[in-house]
């Protein structure tokens, strides 16, 4: 493998998601390779507004724990991207950090990663031997103005045709991309299923917050925002339980009407973010994996990390029909309204419980090594190209 330089739609914190995954399992294979990873703008007048001094003055530059060959930066941006003078500024900005931070790191024609359609302005401006354009997500079927909505289409097309190889995680992104892109791979999310073990087989006391839960406990991890999270059904599904509870664990982006919503029942507990690393503790409390997405266009585009991990926590699992779950009739109950929801719940609480093993086995063939693997043969067919054939034009 070359150098690499990753730039990520996320910043590097305890909350990890696909991005990180990858960078951790490419440093790990190969120690001898440097990872430059470049997190969210440090966006200067917004943290001065609010505030949020140190935000400004964090490391210019740091490794991970475990992870020596991984340098995490994060450029800074002055100006509001709404005004198009302001996003070239800060668009120059960054490629001068990040130029910067790869001759620090001596990078020679390292493999650039792109994640964001947002950067775009870096394809051909890194000295970089390959392009790589990672597409989680159809951020064209976000909520937001018409205006955002052209600015994103217009950056998705042109990477798509810029890059050497373009990466989709579904099947629906596979065939949202197809006459886009020159070189496009279906390569899904992942699991590290040891890293659950603990949900079935760990012992000894739960998380204090856990413990007072009401039994029995339908929880959900992940994000909670208003284009993945149906609040409505959520909350109609609490006023339906004669018992127990529904936890929301992950970072909260709801609007306040959305959260005023979900806190005035009494039975909705939302934890806020819980690093990766005491996820499996937090599962352990609960009775059923539940993920009550909106069925839309953009959670049609997801592979949601959370079906691979609740696979590998080998509880019941229960879903709205979305993609991903749905395609796993044999281990997730679908249902589509709230009295569907409840009902399958009943009928998961009661389940076989040799199903938690078979869930298990299945999450291990979904490994992040597995998909390491594949994005690793991206690498290599566009590294076999001749320098000039690379789709910089």
């Amino acid at each position: 493998m070359r150098d690499l330089i990753f730039v990520s739609m996320e910043n590097w914190d305890e909350i990890w998601r696909r991005n990180q995954f990858v960078v951790a399992e490419l440093a790990r294979r190969h120690p001898e390779n440097k990872i430059l990873f470049v997190g969210l703008p440090r966006n200067v007048s917004h943290d001065l507004r609010h505030g949020r001094l140190r935000a400004l003055v964090e490391p210019a530059a740091w490794s991970p724990a475990g992870l020596p060959n991984v340098t995490v930066t994060r450029p800074l941006k002055l100006l509001p991207d709404t005004l198009p003078t302001g996003r070239r500024i800060n668009q120059w900005m960054a490629r001068r950090h990040v130029r910067r931070a790869a001759r620090q790191l001596a990078l020679r024609e390292p493999v650039l990663w792109l994640n964001p359609h947002s950067a775009v302005h870096m394809a051909g401006q890194m000295a970089e031997r390959a392009v790589v354009y990672d597409i989680t997500d159809d951020w064209m079927t976000l909520s937001q103005s018409p205006r955002l909505q052209r600015l994103i289409r217009r950056q998705d097309a042109a990477l798509c045709r810029r890059a050497d190889a373009v990466i989709v995680c579904s099947q629906r992104l596979f065939d949202l991309k197809r006459d886009m892109a020159r070189k496009l791979h279906l390569i899904p999310n992942g699991v590290d299923a040891e890293h659950y073990r603990t949900v079935l087989e760990g012992s000894g006391p739960l998380p204090a917050e856990a413990s007072g839960w009401p039994r029995p406990v339908l929880g959900y991890t992940g994000s909670i925002h208003p284009d993945r999270v149906d609040v409505g059904l959520v909350q109609s599904i609490a006023g339906r339980l004669n018992a127990g509870s529904i936890v929301l664990i992950g970072p909260r982006f709801l609007p306040e009407e959305d959260l005023a919503r979900l806190q005035s029942c009494a039975n909705v507990f939302l934890t806020g973010p819980v690093s990766y690393r005491d996820v499996p503790s937090y599962m352990r409390g609960f009775d059923v994996c539940i993920t009550p997405h909106r069925m839309t266009p953009f959670t049609e585009s997801l592979n949601p990390i959370k079906l691979w991990e609740y696979l590998a926590a080998g509880k019941p699992i229960v879903s709205t029909d979305v993609a991903g779950f749905r395609d796993y009739p044999r281990f997730v109950r679908i249902a589509r309204d709230a009295e569907g929801f409840v009902q399958a719940v009943r009928e998961a609480l009661r389940e076989d419980r040799t199903l938690a093993e078979r869930r298990r086995r299945e999450a291990r063939l979904h490994s992040w090594h597995v998909r390491v693997d594949q994005i690793e043969a991206v690498f290599h067919e566009c590294l076999r190209r001749p320098a000039g054939e690379m789709a910089h034009a």
